[in-house]
């Protein structure tokens, strides 16, 4: 990425095939745009791991998948900082939106 990433959203994923793009899209319809979307897979058996792997294939400077094994939501956060470039970190649930200007105005 060459861009200043200057915020990391970290969304774990886990079970959520229904939930999921609604939570992505409200990040990608950010109004801040030097942003980061790290999708943490946290092995999940439904279709999200798909669904995770399809948005990092359309939006490849801004989303990034990390696929591992099940070890629960902590586990799965701590995977998501260590993989983060951003100046700072935003955490956002895989069953959660945000508005549209949240990061700009954080």
């Amino acid at each position: 990425m060459d861009k200043e990433i200057k915020v990391s959203v970290i969304i774990p994923v886990y079970q959520v095939e229904n939930y999921l793009e609604r939570a992505i899209d409200s990040v990608l319809a950010q109004t801040l745009k030097e942003i980061e979307i790290l999708l943490v897979d946290d092995g999940s058996e439904d279709a999200s791991p798909e669904i995770c792997d399809r948005y990092a294939r359309d939006y490849p400077d801004l989303i990034r998948v990390i696929h591992k094994q099940n070890e629960g939501l902590g586990l799965a956060r701590n995977s998501g900082v260590q993989a983060s470039a951003g100046a700072y970190i935003a955490f956002l649930d895989s069953d959660d939106t945000v508005e549209p200007e949240m990061y700009q105005e954080l």
